[in-house]
């Protein structure tokens, strides 16, 4: 798969270096022409640097690996490349006291859609720190990470889940675009909790056998051997 990437940045570099190693190509494209040619380099071979119209022209899939607001002003500026194309935003619109900077707007995957209209527009990658998308695989428990992956275009997504598989995690189904506001909430949520008090939160759901009561736990029976 071809695959553009807009931005220099950490986000990039980790899930960039991944699809590289799965086989895929990709070019990195930022308005620092310097920063996107190391990237380039640290990723391998199969990655080269170009300018931001060039990495949107180039890819099937185009990651906008870019911070909240300068995402949706660079894809209106590139919305006739993005034509057509899979737009895999990552973003995560949280600011100071880990609030959510959309507010009770359009999520930062549809502000993306309504700046590039002909673009498919899909959200994931959007829970976890980069540092968590560098591990090889991100394995915890013996259990792969699980994506939720949100959009609306069924070859899209197909596109996203093989690229969350080659990432090494396992993908899910979030439903549509129009639920990305509530990724992007829970990052707000999950970010407050890890970093504002130091909490897992993991510890704030139940095991899924208690999802709706223990009563569903109890009817369940025991696994064989």
């Amino acid at each position: 798969m071809r695959i553009g990437v807009l931005g220099t940045g950490n986000m990039a570099d980790a899930l960039a270096t991944h699809w590289v190693r799965a086989g895929h190509e990709v070019a990195v494209g930022g308005r620092d022409a310097g920063r996107a040619q190391r990237l380039a380099q640290r990723i391998g071979p199969a990655a080269h640097p170009a300018g931001l119209a060039a990495a949107a022209g180039f890819g099937e899939v185009v990651l906008v690996a870019l911070p909240f607001g300068a995402g949706a002003e660079v894809v209106r500026e590139l919305h006739g490349v993005l034509a057509g194309r899979v737009l895999l935003d990552c973003s995560n619109p949280v600011g100071p006291g880990f609030r959510l900077l959309t507010g009770q707007g359009p999520s930062a995957a549809e502000q993306l859609a309504a700046a590039a209209p002909e673009a498919r527009v899909v959200k994931a990658f959007n829970l976890c720190h980069e540092d968590v998308w560098r591990m090889r695989p991100p394995v915890f428990d013996g259990r792969p990470l699980a994506v939720p992956v949100c959009g609306d275009d069924p070859q899209a997504l197909a596109l996203v889940r093989a690229l969350v598989r080659d990432a090494g995690c396992d993908p899910v189904a979030g439903g549509g675009l129009d639920r990305a506001g509530l990724l992007e909430a829970t990052a707000a949520l999950f970010i407050s909790l890890w970093v504002g008090e130091g909490v897992d939160a993991q510890a704030v759901a139940p095991p899924l056998a208690y999802a709706t009561g223990p009563a569903r736990a109890e009817r369940t029976p025991p696994p064989a051997g």
